[in-house]
């Protein structure tokens, strides 16, 4: 498995996700020092950085604007990792209250269609298909490829899609451009490969 960097700090954001609480936990088990902050300085001074996200796409992007983290987010040099609705702000916008996201990523978040025996929201295991040789999935085929979602809204594939998955439709599970990266699943809640990937996340420098 991929070393943590040595002198690896995390800062999550603090965007109101209710997810945090497991996020902590999660950085915990991999004995990341973590500090949930929307200070600038602080945030500057991590070593990797998490937007994680639970909730609405416009109520979100309201609390980053508010708090200015909406300003500072595209600025960081730093590995930046986004979570489920965390990884959607990352793009230019989404269908959800026809929100303007960050602008980081081109693309927009689409609402999934209500097909037969594809309940919205998508909520539960399924399965991750890694393409190419992606950093942040190195060795996920290894353990098992199962992740835990729980989302209404999705990214087509794109030229930054590094994996996808199916659910009636197929969808973006992670992504990257540069420096900044998204999982639209919880890696928190998805067992060891989650573990995996946080790890494989906090090896980058």
């Amino acid at each position: 498995m991929s070393a943590t960097r040595v002198g690896a700090r995390a800062a999550i954001l603090a965007s109101g996700g209710a997810n945090i609480a497991s996020l902590q936990f999660a950085l915990e088990r991999l004995q990341i020092p973590c500090v949930l902050s929307a200070d600038a300085r602080q945030i500057r001074a991590a070593t990797h950085v998490i937007l994680p996200g639970v909730g609405a796409a416009g109520d979100a992007m309201e609390r980053l604007r508010v708090s200015g983290l909406a300003e500072l987010i595209p600025t960081l040099t730093q590995p930046v990792l986004g979570i489920c609705l965390g990884m959607q702000l990352l793009f230019d916008s989404s269908d959800e209250n026809a929100t303007r996201c960050l602008g980081i990523i081109p693309g927009n978040a689409e609402r999934f269609a209500a097909l037969d025996g594809h309940p919205v929201p998508h909520m539960g295991w399924n399965t991750l298909a890694a393409l190419g040789n992606a950093p942040l999935l190195a060795g996920i085929d290894a353990l098992g490829s199962y992740a835990y979602f729980v989302h209404s809204y999705a990214l087509a594939l794109s030229e930054f899609t590094t994996a996808r998955c199916d659910y009636g439709i197929t969808f973006s599970a992670s992504v990257q451009h540069e420096n900044f990266f998204g999982v639209q699943f919880h890696p928190e809640r998805s067992a060891t490969v989650g573990a995996r990937v946080l790890q494989n996340f906090f090896s980058m420098s």
